[in-house]
């Protein structure tokens, strides 16, 4: 920092304004550029010290039985987070047993509810339905009441599960065999998964970044189903817009998730001067010019479980979104307008995962990609098969196969594609999938069929 003081100021006074204005403690101590020691009662003239000298402020001694970077009792002490938790005594990390354990039992309680929706006898009148499907929702709800107390050392990744069981019993509730009322059910069941989470995202904050992706894609899901119903939408545009959004949210979300606290936001009018001391100094409390370090990695951590909750949601979404949309198209336009989409939507998310960093957040985008051309083919293969055809499943098992090796060469070659000729036409191969996975919608979600019944 450009300090403006006068020349006969002594070293001492320099060191102290110094201190102050980096916001660390007062320790007296100037150095040279060459290591040289400024005694502490030296005038700036005295020591040789002239314009343009640069001069380096030596960190205060630790006291003894105090460790490096910690503060004294007279200190400030430890800097609480927003879950009322002091920094220093941080809420462990649960290891990857334990999140794969969760990440496995909550595809169990999904499967389970799915089972149980598709066995469960007409309830009539009542809530629950009879049997064994009602003694299912009531298991599915032990998960969301365990999720509710927020006890024990791995409880962050616990609760990320509960929506999965929040989910799965509102499927056994809503279930109707009618296929138009599918994507009812499945909204209803994003509803009762986001709330799920919202509840347990109040009660604890340790998981605050999944729970809020479980939000954001429970709502969307139950917001595209409701708008669905009320303007008489096919079951078949209902799973496209969710796939289409899918697509999307791996371009958008990593633009979303950074988000840098107001105070630390730098003002352009100040920076308009070079010099710190033209700066006008600002009154009242808040006279920081340096932001943290520890801030800045707590906000790069929070951004970054931010993007993988987020690829994984995606990971979840594109293949399911579609399998439902191949399956629901039974005219020959709207099963060619599907089938072009999920291609589209498969190779626009397996070239955006060149672009992440995190290893979670790439590894889920590319099995994203790889799950949905994966699906897609299953789908079309069993249905062609079943219509006596061959030739056609035969081409699209080729197609995902040979997919899958041209990702795994394209891994193992260019490592993220670090050459700039191959990026360049990476990035001009995603925007062009984007952009045609709009248009590709409008077959795919049967707006071509309801034209022409308008039309003829």
């Amino acid at each position: 920092m450009d300090l403006r003081v006068p020349h006969g100021a002594a070293i001492g006074d320099v060191a102290t304004e110094y201190s102050r204005w980096a916001n660390v403690p007062p320790s007296g101590v100037l150095y040279t550029r060459t290591g040289q020691r400024l005694a502490v009662e030296t005038g700036l003239a005295a020591a040789g010290v002239v314009s343009g000298t640069v001069l380096v402020l030596a960190p205060p001694p630790a006291p003894t039985g105090v460790a490096p970077g910690a503060r004294g009792p007279g200190g400030r002490g430890h800097r609480a987070d927003r879950s009322g938790r002091a920094a220093g005594r941080a809420a462990p990390v649960a290891p990857a047993v334990v999140t794969g354990w969760c990440a496995v039992a909550a595809v169990a309680l999904v499967l389970a509810g799915a089972v149980a929706a598709l066995t469960a006898a007409p309830r009539g009148d009542a809530l629950l339905p009879p049997g064994a499907a009602g003694a299912a929702v009531l298991c599915l709800a032990v998960p969301v009441l365990l999720a509710l107390l927020p006890i024990g050392p791995w409880h962050a990744a616990r609760a990320l599960s509960a929506p999965a069981a929040a989910a799965a019993a509102a499927i056994v509730v809503s279930y109707d065999p009618a296929p138009e009322r599918l994507p009812t059910a499945l909204g209803i069941a994003g509803l009762a998964a986001a709330l799920a989470a919202a509840v347990v995202r109040a009660l604890d904050l340790r998981a605050e970044e999944g729970l809020r992706v479980w939000m954001v894609a429970g709502t969307g899901v139950f917001a595209v189903a409701f708008l669905a119903a009320l303007l008489d939408v096919p079951p078949q545009g209902v799973f496209a817009v969710v796939l289409v959004a899918a697509t999307f949210a791996a371009r958008f979300v990593p633009l979303l998730a950074v988000d840098v606290p107001d105070q630390y936001l730098l003002d352009l009018e100040r920076l308009a001067v070079t010099a710190w001391s033209a700066r006008e100094r600002p009154r009242g409390r808040r006279t920081r010019t340096v932001v943290p370090v520890d801030d800045v990695a707590a906000v790069a951590r929070r951004a970054g479980r931010s993007v993988d909750a987020a690829a994984v949601a995606v990971a979840v979404l594109a293949p399911a979104s579609s399998a439902l949309l191949l399956a629901a198209t039974d005219r020959r336009v709207d099963q060619v307008g599907a089938l072009v989409l999920v291609a589209l939507a498969a190779a626009s998310l397996l070239l955006a995962a060149r672009s992440f960093r995190h290893r979670l957040a790439r590894a889920a985008l590319r099995a994203a990609g790889l799950g949905a051309a994966g699906v897609a083919g299953v789908v079309w293969w069993a249905r062609d098969l079943a219509g006596g055809g061959g030739l056609l499943a035969v081409v699209t098992a080729w197609l995902v196969v040979g997919g899958a090796v041209l990702v795994l060469v394209a891994v193992a070659a260019g490592r993220g594609w670090r050459s700039a000729w191959w990026a360049r036409r990476a990035e001009v191969a995603e925007a062009v999938c984007s952009a045609a996975v709009v248009a590709a919608l409008v077959p795919a979600s049967g707006a071509v069929a309801a034209l022409w019944k308008l039309t003829g």
